[in-house]
């Protein structure tokens, strides 16, 4: 029997190098009732052309440089699937990706909005992105309890690594177009209310996203932004969140959070401003948020991931 369609939204900017290699990985997954659709944000270089290529196995669409959110909504308006992923054009999945969190959601039903999976991500080091959130689930697949308790407190990579039901993405407004990047996070902690997720722990992606002029390097070089972004994600969700009772604990920890952006913003501009004493007290601010935060991570306040396992596997 044939499984509910699923688009793959796959934007790009100007990599016409590696574009070709992720529409393959994309078309050699196991779940074959796929759209894979590309947006092309603006770019200068030959990539029309490798698009052209892929005939009538792909749609794309090509559009003014309006950043990753605007060429993500464009792809979720014309895409057709029940269930919608997201791949950048430099990463890649492992084949079985789709289909098993395909089949996670379908067991779970419709009110869990969608699946995470773990991913392998390529630093100096490799490591995998709930290693790095930390989060260590007990089950191999299964619910996830309280997602929104850990995203409040984090980020983990998402859109490379989630399968969405797309009612869920519509009633949550899809990517904010204002955010120029953490685009992912925002939307992750807006799903994070509408229900527990599924998720796998083994890592089915590979995440790439070092290599020159991706934007990961753009946040690592533009932190103020970044730190600013951060407070407009939060204040944000703690507006999203209203006063409903059953929110008062995820808002205290929003609020706190918000706190921590603020001081994280403060330390950064220091840090830039020039000057060996604003450099030293900047540099001192960041050291003590360093500290806050492995405290905070140690103490038994900080939530831990809640999981059970779904129709009695994991």
């Amino acid at each position: 029997m044939k499984g509910p369609l699923v688009s793959v939204i796959i934007p790009t900017y100007d990599r016409s190098s590696v574009i070709g290699r992720t529409i393959e990985n994309v078309l050699q997954q196991t779940y074959s009732n796929l759209e894979v659709i590309v947006v092309d944000d603006g770019s200068t270089d030959d990539t029309q052309s490798v698009l052209n290529s892929y005939g009538e196995r792909i749609q794309w669409i090509a559009q003014e440089n309006a950043g990753p959110a605007a060429a993500r909504n464009r792809g979720i308006a014309i895409s057709h699937g029940e269930i919608l992923t997201f791949q950048d054009s430099d990463d890649l999945w492992k084949p079985t990706k789709i289909e098993r969190q395909v089949a996670l959601l379908q067991r779970a039903g419709p009110s869990v909005p969608c699946c995470l999976c773990n991913t392998t991500m390529n630093f100096a080091v490799v490591t995998t992105s709930f290693e790095s959130a930390p989060i260590a689930p007990a089950l191999g697949e299964g619910i996830w309890t309280n997602a929104a308790e850990i995203l409040a407190t984090r980020c983990i990579l998402f859109n490379q690594a989630v399968a969405v039901r797309r009612e869920a993405l519509e009633k949550v407004g899809g990517f904010d177009e204002s955010l120029w990047s953490l685009e992912d996070y925002d939307l992750a902690l807006k799903l994070s209310i509408e229900g527990p997720w599924t998720f796998i722990r083994e890592p089915l992606v590979v995440w790439c996203g070092g290599m020159a002029n991706s934007l990961y390097q753009k946040t690592s070089v533009e932190q103020i932004s970044l730190k600013e972004n951060h407070i407009k994600i939060h204040e944000g969700f703690l507006a999203r969140l209203g006063d409903l009772e059953q929110f008062t604990e995820l808002r205290k920890m929003i609020r706190r959070e918000i706190k921590r952006d603020y001081r994280q913003l403060r330390a950064t501009k220091l840090r830039q401003m020039g000057g060996w004493s604003s450099m030293v007290a900047g540099d001192f601010l960041h050291q003590v948020e360093h500290w806050r935060s492995s405290l905070f991570g140690r103490s038994p306040w900080c939530p831990k991931m809640e999981v059970v396992a779904l129709d009695g596997g994991g």
